[in-house]
């Protein structure tokens, strides 16, 4: 790209050539600073420190644990060690297990002059005591508002005569990679300790169905637990909550659960004292490549509908083999993107999903039940057509007929139907994705097959229309998984 040259106005006035050649000036300095303030880091944290520290806060837990049932010490009569032990248990040799007291350090920061409390479910999970610390000195017992362990974040209470310093929560979507954080807590019992990085990743998922971690290199440890981290403004973008590490201690590979997922949980917790998810009922599972090609999809997206219990999705319409492509006007990347965004719509809303079915989308409206109500529900298997094929090969597979025998072997619902895989070629396409004997292949080309010739009838139309894989909806001990295999 050509640089354009600043033209100097032609004048015999020197004041005016000087003017402009100091306002020029100026200006260079000015985009100088500006760049040099992007690029460097905070002169010191020590005002921000002073600022937020009051609303964060120390928490100490206490547990009654179960004392051992096995045998105590037993101290022979006029034994010298007979005081000490006595001591040590008070009732000498016929007193039983005794029940011991537990404590825990975490933390966790106020987000309400009131005395609302956010920490990690983790901190104070079983606890029959749980004592808030204040920065500023004092202590005050709190009370548990309400618990949601699938994101670890934890509600509590406490009751002041005054005002308590808060903090509120930012925007933790406008974090990138790269930018400043601050995290406050109490590591290792050491007590309101300040330390700082930048956020090294997004959108971390660690094991929850509704992760969004962000990573941060600002030293977290054991204590930390339930601490906010920060951004420069002083409003909190995560609440720290786990650490990568090979010896306990802080590596530079911590987690913070964004603010995102953390302010929806602390809304319903406050109000209802539980959380209130969305649920569509349906198991998907990720579209990988051969799975899009395999159904015209024109790239790997969406969520793969593999089974249809009784539910809001049966009774919208929803089948086996959809592909769920958007979800109440947001696009679908995968199933996890799908599992957050059903999980933060209201219970009992009306709902638009684009599906493709066939090869065609298609819109359909569905009425979103409560995840917490159903999630404990059993789900019955698809029930499918019943026939007797022959046994035969397939696709480096070994396929058989699926008999009242088998059924009891494997332990198989009478209401699913298909073909058994008997043996599976270790060298096959099938056996390197995971096929193995005692899966039951239920539906070839997101159509039902009871036979052989069904099955290879739904091979020769997907050879036919051009397709260089078929999809397969292959289920094990009753969960199902759809399969892509190569027709080559």
């Amino acid at each position: 790209m050509q640089s354009r040259a600043i033209s100097v106005p032609e004048t015999s006035d020197m004041t005016a050539r000087a003017l402009w050649s100091m306002a020029l000036g100026m200006v260079m300095m000015l985009v100088m600073a500006l760049a040099a303030q992007a690029r460097s880091a905070p002169d010191s944290f020590a005002d921000l420190a002073a600022k937020i520290s009051p609303s964060v806060v120390n928490i100490t837990t206490s547990t009654t644990v179960a004392a051992s049932t096995g045998p105590g010490p037993v101290v022979p009569e006029g034994s010298p060690f007979e005081d000490f032990f006595r001591d040590l248990v008070p009732d000498g040799n016929n007193s039983g297990p005794r029940p011991r007291r537990s404590q825990a350090l975490g933390s966790g920061f106020v987000i309400s002059e009131d005395g609302f409390i956010v920490t990690n479910n983790h901190v104070i999970e079983k606890a029959d005591e749980i004592l808030i610390e204040f920065f500023e000195g004092g202590e005050l017992e709190a009370t548990v508002v309400g618990t949601d362990p699938n994101t670890d974040i934890a509600l509590l209470k406490v009751e002041s005569d005054d005002p308590l310093p808060f903090v509120s929560f930012g925007d933790s979507d406008l974090m990138r990679v790269g930018d400043w954080v601050m995290a406050m807590g109490n590591p290792l019992g050491q007590g309101f300790s300040v330390s700082a990085g930048i956020v090294s990743a997004r959108n971390r998922a660690l094991s929850g169905t509704y992760d969004d971690y962000i990573q941060t290199d600002a030293a977290i440890n054991r204590g930390n637990s339930g601490g906010p981290l920060f951004n420069m403004d002083g409003e909190v973008i995560g609440v720290n909550t786990a650490i990568l590490s090979p010896n306990g201690g802080s590596i530079g590979i911590g987690f913070a659960m964004s603010a995102a997922v953390v302010t929806k949980v602390v809304d319903q917790l406050k109000e209802f004292g539980e959380t209130r998810r969305g649920w569509l009922g349906v198991r998907i599972q990720d579209v990988d490549a051969d799975m899009a090609e395999a159904m015209g999809l024109d790239q790997a997206r969406g969520a793969l509908v593999s089974d249809v219990p009784e539910g809001p999705a049966a009774e919208a319409g929803i089948e086996a083999g959809d592909v769920i492509l958007s979800f109440d006007g947001h696009d679908v990347a995968d199933t996890r993107e799908l599992v957050r965004r059903v999980g933060d719509a209201e219970v009992g809303k009306s709902t638009r999903l684009v599906v493709m079915r066939d090869g065609k989308t298609m819109t359909l409206k569905v009425v979103l039940g409560r995840r917490e109500t159903a999630e404990n529900t059993p789900v019955p298997a698809v029930a499918t057509p019943d026939d007797a094929p022959q046994t035969g090969e397939l696709m480096g597979l070994t396929l058989s007929p699926l008999t009242a025998e088998m059924r009891e072997q494997l332990e198989l619902s009478d209401a699913i139907d298909g073909l058994v895989v008997t043996d599976v070629d270790g060298e096959s396409e099938a056996y390197e994705k995971g096929l193995r004997a005692g899966d039951v292949i239920t539906e070839a080309g997101q159509q039902k097959v009871e036979s052989l010739d069904a099955l290879e009838a739904r091979v020769d139309e997907a050879k036919e229309a051009g397709r260089k894989s078929i999809l397969l909806l292959v289920r094990r001990a009753g969960e199902p998984r759809f399969v892509a295999l190569s027709l080559g």
